[in-house]
C-alpha cells in the first residue's frame, strides 16, 4: 500500500521525487496553495472577458501570437491547442516517468503563476492516485517551447482524448475516465497553454536517468570492490591520504567506501605480500573515475531538483502587479546540460566496469582460470559475456554525444533555438540501462572469481552483496544458457539491490 504524501510546491526534495518515481506514494496538495491558485485563475478569467490582449489567453500561439481571439472562441482555442499539439510518436513513456510528469506538472501549476483552476490540478492528482497514466509517446519534443507534444498527450488524456493506462491496462482515454467515474476535463482560459508549456517531460526523463544511474553507481561500487577481491588486488590506492591531497570530494567519498567495503577480507589478507607492485588502472583508479562520476551525479541532482519545483509555462501571471509577462522558462537548457553530463558520467561507470571484467577473464592478468571457468576449452565461460559488455560500452559512446549542442528552428523560426533536453534525458536513460547490464555482468564475474578462490572469504561488508547475487545466480561450474543469468543480474542492478553499498553518498538517498 502506498503512503500519502503532501506536495508542497517549491519544497519537494529529490528523495520525494524518487519515491514518486518508484510508485511508493499517493499525492495530496498542500491547502496552502489554494489562495494563490484562485487569484491566478481569476486574473486569467477576467482578462478573457475584458478585451485586453494577453498572449495565450486571447491570442494565437507561436507565430500566430498576433492573432486576436474573440471571447466566444477562447474555450475552443484551448481545446484546439491540445488536440493539434498531440503529435508525439514512438513508444510510450514508462509509468515511472509519467508519474514524475504528472507530479511535477502539478507542482508547477499550483504556485499561482499559471492561471489554472484548482479543478484542473485536481484532475491530474486524481489520475495520479488512480494509477491512470496518460499514454505519452516518447518522441516529438525539442525541449522548447517546453515539451509541447508529449504534454499535449498528457492533457488530452485528462480531456478524454488519446489513450490511457489504468493499472497496466491500455484503453481509450474516454473509456478510462468513464471507468474511473471522472468527468473529461473542459479547459478554461489559458489552461491548455499552461498544461502544454513546461519542461516536465524533459525533467522527468532526466530524473529517471538520474535514479537509474544512482542504482548503477552503487552496484558498480559493489562490483568494483568484489573485483578487487577476486583479483587479490591492493587497497593501498584507496589510502585516504592520496585522495585528501587531491581535494575532490567525490573521489574522497568513493575511496572511503571502497576501504569500508573491503575491510576484513580474507582474500586480500592472503595476498598482502604477493609481490604485485600495481594493479591495472581500472582497479586502482576507481576513486578517481567513480568519484568524478559521483560529482556529476550530485551536480545533475541539484539542477533537476530545482527544475522539478520550478514554474516553467508561459506567460506567467503576477497578480500583485496585475501583470502577465511572457518569458522563456519553458526552455529546458539546464535540464539538457544536466542530462548530457549525466549520460557521459554514467557511460564511464560502464567503461571502467567492463575493463575490470576484461582483466578478470584474462588468466595472464588475473591468475584465475581462463574466462573464469574450470576445464576451459570445453567450456567458454565468461568469454562472450565480456563481448556483450564491450558492445554495450561501445554503444554508449555514441549515445553519450551531447544532445544539447544541437538545435533546430521550429514554428516558422519563431522558436529558433531549442534545448533538445527531451532527447538528452531519454538517451541518458538508455545509457543507464546499458550500464546496468555491464555492471551486472561484472557482478557475476566477480562472484565467480570469489567462488574460484574458496575457501577464502570476502569481507563481512561484501558478503551480503555476494549473497544477493547467489540468491538468484548459482556459481558457474560448466557452460549453460547464460542469458537468463545476465538478465537476472541486470534486474538486481536496475531494482537497486546494491544501493546499500553507496546509500549515504548518493543525492537521492543520503
Amino acid at each position: 500500500m502506498s503512503d500519502h504524501f503532501e506536495l508542497n510546491p517549491g519544497q519537494v526534495t529529490l528523495q520525494d521525487l524518487r519515491r514518486i518515481w518508484a510508485g511508493e506514494v499517493s499525492l495530496t496538495l498542500s491547502p496552502n496553495t489554494a489562495a494563490a491558485i484562485k487569484a491566478s485563475f481569476d486574473f486569467a478569467a477576467n482578462v478573457a472577458h475584458s478585451g485586453d490582449t494577453i498572449y495565450g489567453i486571447n491570442t494565437g500561439f507561436g507565430l500566430l501570437a498576433s492573432k486576436q481571439i474573440s471571447p466566444e472562441k477562447i474555450f475552443e482555442l484551448q481545446k484546439n491547442l491540445v488536440l493539434s499539439h498531440s503529435t508525439g510518436t514512438g513508444a510510450y513513456l514508462s509509468d515511472s516517468v509519467v508519474r514524475l510528469v504528472l507530479a511535477t506538472k502539478i507542482i508547477s501549476l499550483s504556485q499561482g503563476l499559471s492561471g489554472v483552476r484548482d479543478t484542473t490540478i485536481k484532475q491530474l492528482l486524481d489520475l495520479f492516485n488512480a494509477k491512470a497514466y496518460p499514454c505519452i509517446p516518447a518522441k516529438g519534443s525539442v525541449g522548447a517551447s517546453g515539451d509541447l507534444a508529449p504534454l499535449a498527450h498528457m492533457a488530452a488524456a485528462a480531456m478524454g482524448y488519446g489513450r490511457i493506462r489504468i493499472n497496466g491496462e491500455e484503453m481509450p482515454a474516454a473509456k478510462g475516465l468513464k471507468q474511473l467515474g471522472f468527468e473529461p476535463l473542459a479547459l478554461g482560459p489559458k489552461e491548455g497553454l499552461a498544461l502544454l508549456n513546461g519542461t516536465q517531460v524533459s525533467n522527468a526523463l532526466a530524473l529517471n536517468a538520474l535514479f537509474r544511474s544512482e542504482n548503477a553507481f552503487a552496484a558498480a561500487l559493489a562490483s568494483g570492490a568484489l573485483s578487487v577481491d577476486a583479483l587479490r588486488g591492493s587497497v593501498a590506492p584507496f589510502d585516504s591520504r592520496i585522495h585528501a591531497a587531491r581535494r575532490q570530494q567525490g573521489q574522497i567519498d568513493v575511496a572511503t567506501k571502497l576501504l569500508e567495503l573491503l575491510n576484513g577480507s580474507e582474500i586480500l589478507a592472503s595476498h598482502e605480500r604477493c609481490g604485485t607492485v600495481q594493479d591495472p588502472y581500472s582497479f586502482r583508479c576507481q576513486p578517481q573515475v567513480m568519484g568524478a562520476a559521483l560529482g556529476v551525479i550530485r551536480s545533475a541532482a541539484v539542477t533537476l531538483e530545482l527544475e522539478a519545483n520550478a514554474v516553467t509555462d508561459n506567460p506567467l501571471i503576477f497578480v500583485e502587479t496585475n501583470e502577465a509577462i511572457s518569458g522563456g522558462n519553458f526552455h529546458a537548457e539546464p535540464v539538457a546540460f544536466a542530462a548530457d553530463m549525466l549520460a557521459m558520467a554514467t557511460s564511464e561507470i560502464a567503461s571502467i566496469s567492463e575493463r575490470r571484467l576484461a582483466v578478470l577473464v584474462d588468466p595472464n592478468m588475473s591468475g584465475l582460470p581462463a574466462f573464469l571457468v574450470k576445464d576451459s576449452g570445453v567450456n567458454s565461460g565468461f568469454m562472450i559475456a565480456q563481448v556483450t559488455a564491450a558492445a554495450l560500452v561501445s554503444e554508449n559512446k555514441t549515445l553519450a554525444h551531447p544532445a544539447s549542442v544541437d538545435s533546430i528552428p521550429t514554428s516558422a523560426n519563431q522558436e529558433d533555438h531549442v534545448s533538445m533536453a527531451t532527447f538528452a534525458g531519454r538517451k541518458a536513460g538508455e545509457i543507464a540501462e546499458n550500464v546496468a547490464t555491464v555492471v551486472g555482468i561484472e557482478l557475476l564475474a566477480a562472484a565467480q572469481g570469489m567462488h574460484l578462490v574458496e575457501p577464502l572469504k570476502t569481507s563481512p561488508q561484501l558478503e551480503p552483496h555476494l549473497a544477493t547475487i547467489r540468491a538468484q545466480v548459482a556459481p558457474y561450474g560448466q557452460d549453460r544458457y547464460f542469458a537468463d543469468d545476465i538478465e537476472a543480474a541486470k534486474m538486481m542492478v536496475t531494482e537497486g539491490d546494491f544501493l546499500d553499498a553507496a546509500r549515504d553518498i548518493l543525492p537521492s538517498l543520503g
